[in-house]
């Protein structure tokens, strides 16, 4: 599933660079690998300007080592947490351009409200935001073996973490009075498989994803 998530993030992250977005926002980073997010778009666009943002602070020692900007663009971490949208958009580092357009590549499981939370975002990244702005995310689900996931739920919190599955209808919520751009809500190895590839090649890992566009 990890794997599956990171290659849904290089698909979504370069399409987007391709359409000239220049400003993105990684909410949920994760220890860094390669290629990681600002060297897919800067790739395409140097002068994109990169933030990542992650409420571990180990993924924050990783991050400072490893992610480096190209000269024309810009790349910075900021340690925060995705239920306090109102504290991570005020901290230093995620200023941004007025009028310029920016995206969230992918969103983490938590047990916060995906309708309190995700439009709070929406309204501060960046600058209410501007028309022309995406919205990229990834949500792993219990649709089709909701047994075993409720399972590996209870791991997770049994080790003291929170985590949580969400509906195709409840994935959806985040992206309410946004344009989906097609194929819409998929699972992940079937948004725009790479070429050669084959939809569902991945044996139906269950991860939805979805980009959608500020109109």
């Amino acid at each position: 599933m990890a794997r599956v998530n990171r290659d849904f993030m290089h698909r979504a992250s370069r399409s987007l660079a391709e359409r000239g977005i220049r400003q993105f926002l990684d909410i949920g980073t994760g220890i860094p690998t390669r290629p990681n997010l600002h060297q897919v778009v800067q790739g395409i666009n140097p002068s994109a300007r990169v933030v990542y943002g992650d409420n571990d602070p180990i993924v924050l020692r990783h991050a400072e080592a490893l992610l480096h900007s190209t000269p024309e663009g810009s790349t910075t971490y900021i340690q925060a947490d995705v239920r306090e949208p109102e504290r991570s958009s005020r901290r230093p580092g995620t200023s941004w351009t007025s009028g310029s357009r920016s995206r969230s590549p992918w969103w983490p499981s938590c047990t916060w409200s995906p309708t309190r939370t995700t439009p709070t975002h929406r309204r501060r990244t960046p600058r209410l935001p501007v028309p022309g702005s995406y919205l990229a995310l990834s949500h792993a689900t219990g649709d089709f073996d909701p047994e075993t996931w409720q399972r590996v739920v209870e791991v997770y919190r049994q080790g003291g973490t929170t985590a949580q599955v969400r509906s195709r209808d409840e994935f959806a919520s985040f992206f309410t009075g946004l344009e989906l751009v097609e194929p819409g809500i998929a699972l992940a190895a079937d948004w725009h498989p790479e070429p050669g590839g084959q939809p569902g090649g991945t044996d139906r890992i269950p991860l939805y994803v979805g980009v959608a566009r500020k109109p």
